[in-house]
């Protein structure tokens, strides 16, 4: 499994529909597609939502991304992730 940050923006309307049944639906959607969640955060700024995820591939979190964006209203930006020190076991 890959893991990837997934990084969300409410829509407007989605602003108005935030609730702990959303984000349930949210968690079953990315199971749906061959995802884990590790950990979600809420976030003051540029982005919303912080997901810490895993999938098997690329093509499985672009899917999740999409399935989000269209049905919550919730558009995430996904970045496949490597822990640090496999960042620094690279570059030596």
């Amino acid at each position: 499994m890959i893991t990837f940050i997934m990084l969300g923006k409410y829509s407007d309307l989605a602003l108005d529909k935030i609730s702990s049944d959303r984000t349930k639906a949210a968690v079953n959607q990315i199971h749906e597609l061959g995802g884990e969640v590790q950990s979600m955060y809420a976030l003051l700024g540029e982005h919303d939502l912080m997901f810490i995820t895993n999938f098997p591939d690329m093509v499985h979190a672009l899917q999740a991304s999409v399935t989000l964006g269209r049905t919550l209203g919730i558009h995430f930006d996904s970045h496949q992730a490597i822990t640090v020190e496999e960042f620094d076991s690279l570059m030596t």
